[in-house]
């Protein structure tokens, strides 16, 4: 595998992603990088570990990376990691920047997303764990800022193009099961209520 290619473009990829997890992931407003930091500041890093960790099964966050960014909305690492995933703090004072722990093709995913590409470019499924649960605004518009925030519990999705049609699987959020989170655009994916 070619690690040291997909440490740099983890580091890339995640600052990115951090700036806009809340936008692209979730739906929730749009914040700046002082937004951010402005609500979870005062966090010591063991405490942003430990949330971080809390995303991810205990066998992936023990092993992960973990990212944060700083003042100046720039990555900082908070701890390195050996398992191609990241994991991430998120605030949560923020609707859709929720505690989330990804693999190299959930960053490609979120950095196509951001670049307003015509439609994901990761050739394989990506894994986001996010099983401290999130805030997020709709289950069918990924670009929604203004719907009232919805709880949900701890989940995780296979970021993959799923099509409704093809799978049976519901379009609307449930408390259990899985369903295709943001069907009919190119960033439709499945989401899964629970813990693998």
């Amino acid at each position: 595998m070619k690690f040291a290619k997909l440490s740099l473009t983890f580091l890339t990829v995640t600052a990115s992603l951090l700036l806009i997890s809340g936008l692209l992931l979730r739906g929730a407003a749009q914040t700046t990088p002082s937004d951010h930091n402005a609500s979870a500041g005062d966090d010591s890093t063991q405490v942003k570990i430990a949330r971080a960790t809390s995303a991810g099964p205990t066998e992936v966050a023990k092993a992960a990376r973990i990212v944060d960014t700083d003042a100046q909305g720039k990555m900082v690492v908070l701890r390195e990691g050996n398992n191609g995933f990241t994991c991430m703090p998120g605030n949560l004072k923020v609707v859709g920047e929720p505690p989330m722990c990804v693999d190299a093709p959930s960053m490609q995913w979120f950095a196509d997303a951001r670049a307003h590409k015509p439609k994901p470019t990761n050739t394989v499924p990506g894994i986001t764990y996010m099983l401290a649960g999130a805030t997020q605004r709709s289950d069918s518009d990924p670009n929604d800022t203004a719907s009232m925030p919805i709880e949900v519990g701890p989940h995780w999705m296979i970021m993959w193009p799923f099509d409704p049609k093809t799978t049976g699987l519901p379009t609307t959020h449930k408390p259990t099961g899985a369903y295709i989170m943001w069907a009919g655009s190119p960033y439709a994916h499945m989401h899964i209520m629970g813990r693998p």
